[in-house]
This record gives C-alpha cells, sequence and structure tokens, in this order.
C-alpha cells in the first residue's frame, strides 16, 4: 500500500490537518471551489476596473484565482451567461455547453407545442361548432317527420 502526505499526521504546531471538520486519513484534500454568477461578473469588473501595476496580480492572489479563470469569465460574459439577475444553474460535468444547448431545444420544443395545442382547440371549437349546426338542421328536420 502506498502512502501520500495526505495519510501522514499533520505536522502543524496547532495539531490540525487542514481539512477543519473532516475526519479520517484523507482529512486535508482540497475542496472542488464553486462560484456564483455574481461572484464571476464581480471579480470580472474588478479586474477591469483596475489600472495600477500588480493590481489585477494582487486581486487573483488575494481571491485564490488565475488568469485562465478571469478569461473563461470574459467569454462567458461576452455570450452572455454571466448577466446580471440571470440565476440559472448550470450542473456539472464538461463545460455545461450540452444542457444549456438541450435547455435551449427544450423551450423551442415546448414554445412549438403551445402552438400546436392552440392551432388543435381552434379546430375542435370549430368542428364543435359544425357539429351544433348539423345537430340543430337535422333535428329540425327530424321533428318534421316524426
Amino acid at each position: 500500500m502506498t502512502l501520500t502526505n495526505a495519510d501522514l499526521p499533520s505536522d502543524r504546531a496547532d495539531g490540525s490537518s487542514g481539512g477543519e471538520g473532516r475526519t479520517g486519513p484523507r482529512a486535508g484534500l482540497a475542496q472542488r471551489r464553486i462560484f456564483t454568477k455574481a461572484y464571476k461578473l464581480r471579480i470580472v469588473e474588478e479586474y477591469d476596473g483596475l489600472t495600477e501595476h500588480g493590481a489585477r496580480g494582487a486581486l487573483l492572489r488575494r481571491e485564490g484565482l488565475y488568469q485562465s479563470h478571469i478569461e473563461k469569465w470574459r467569454r462567458a460574459r461576452a455570450k452572455g451567461d454571466l448577466a446580471a439577475g440571470t440565476g440559472t444553474v448550470v450542473p456539472r460535468g464538461g463545460d455545461g455547453r450540452a444542457v444549456l444547448s438541450e435547455n435551449r431545444r427544450l423551450k423551442q420544443e415546448n414554445e412549438r407545442l403551445k402552438v400546436e395545442l392552440d392551432q388543435t382547440r381552434a379546430v375542435l371549437d370549430i368542428v364543435g361548432k359544425a357539429q351544433r349546426l348539423l345537430e340543430t338542421i337535422s333535428g329540425g328536420t327530424e321533428m318534421a317527420t316524426l
């Protein structure tokens, strides 16, 4: 069996393993961070507003981010994915494009089905009126023959 640094006892002065609240041999492992759209938008706007030498790097260090985060978030903002107030949560797995395109497809299909339903209701209304007219016409002649 191979041991890693996470399996070794902590050498911190306070005895903590770095993974507060977690127990077991892998308590110190990092957890994946999830950034909200509001956070991404705020950071990109703050980053773009910095002009002082070294201020952008300081922001990245303070937030624990990389330049690639900013580039990705700028592209998302340009596409409209980071628009304020959208609140759309994209599930994990890939980059979420497949989920967004499926969502878009389902919305289009929903709109198409709504139009089809309205047309069907209109046709049924016309057929119902025609049936009542025919019953009225045939009812009047049948009564005369009875």
